[in-house]
């Protein structure tokens, strides 16, 4: 059976709580059911057109990692559909291969980034001021540089618009001295670990995104965890100290619109069939690197 092409998720008498960019969340009561959709967005507009396998892709390297990382608490209950409730059996078509039952959390209001080499933001910030969120970095550096050691450069969730990196003292701010602290840390330890896996598959984690929240006072890591949409992959064998690699992201998707007359605004231009087919199989590319397995669709 194919995966069908997600690019919205109704589910009837299953109450939804909010539809993201990319990812639906239904309410269970309990639990929360996470759907993701093959939705795409770049320059936080979200495009016309769905890439397809990019739903099964995030949610199947997501669960990948939550397995992988047992040591670390995570929300994750089952990604396996023939665990799910009775009353989602009915809509096997929509959610299998493509959604998760995770616990119910709070989460903490700062994104936990971890960055292994110099790029987006953290490239610009370094060419202003040699450093990034506060931290001050050797001089000389260039674009995709790998820095000495990973860094911890936590960002600000905006509802809107792009997120805004701080440093650390701001992030110990909003959250906490100690739940700052044990997030660096688990953020580091997590980003280190999917680095030396990856490096073994061909892949460079030049950097990533984690997100956690809390449920009875204990920390978990939420949402997504070491995806082509959270991280920046680059292939190990077209590496350039000075130039920026390919990545098996939708990087692809933002270099076609850039050569486009687009303002960025709503509505985005259509993708023509042959991004998104190269799109998609960037995406399969990376699962298949990851996990050394084909995405499943039962």
């Amino acid at each position: 059976m194919q995966i069908a092409i997600q690019s919205s998720i109704e589910l009837p008498r299953i109450n939804k709580l909010r539809s993201g960019k990319v990812r639906e969340v239904f309410d269970l009561g309990d639990t929360l059911l996470f759907v993701v959709t093959d939705r795409i967005s770049a320059f936080d507009v979200i495009l016309a057109d769905p890439i397809p396998h990019k739903g099964a892709v995030l949610n199947q390297i997501s669960a990948f990692w939550f397995k992988r990382f047992g040591d670390v608490p995570n929300h994750l209950i089952t990604a396996n559909f023939e665990e799910f409730l009775d009353d989602l059996q009915e809509f096997r078509e929509q959610l299998v291969g493509r959604s998760m039952i995770v616990k119910k959390t709070k989460p903490l209001p700062v994104e936990c980034v971890v960055r292994g080499y110099l790029a987006g933001s953290g490239w610009k910030e370094y060419q202003q001021s040699q450093s990034v969120c506060g931290i001050k970095l050797p001089a000389g550096l260039k674009l995709a540089s790998q820095l000495p050691e990973p860094i911890f450069t936590p960002a600000t969730k905006a509802e809107e618009g792009h997120d805004e990196n701080i440093d650390m003292k701001r992030c110990a701010q909003i959250l906490g001295e100690e739940v700052a602290d044990r997030v660096k840390k688990l953020s580091l330890e997590i980003y280190s670990l999917g680095r030396d896996h990856a490096a073994q598959q061909g892949i460079i984690v030049a950097d990533t995104k984690f997100e956690f929240g809390t449920v009875e006072g204990d920390l978990l890591l939420i949402d997504e965890c070491l995806t082509p949409d959270s991280s920046r992959f680059w292939p190990k064998d077209q590496y350039v100290v000075g130039q920026s690699p390919p990545s098996f992201d939708k990087q692809f998707v933002r270099d076609y619109l850039e050569t486009l007359d687009w303002d960025k605004t709503p509505p985005a231009p259509r993708l023509p069939k042959e991004v998104i087919e190269k799109t998609s199989a960037k995406y399969l590319e990376a699962f298949r690197r990851l996990t050394g397995s084909e995405i499943a669709n039962v």
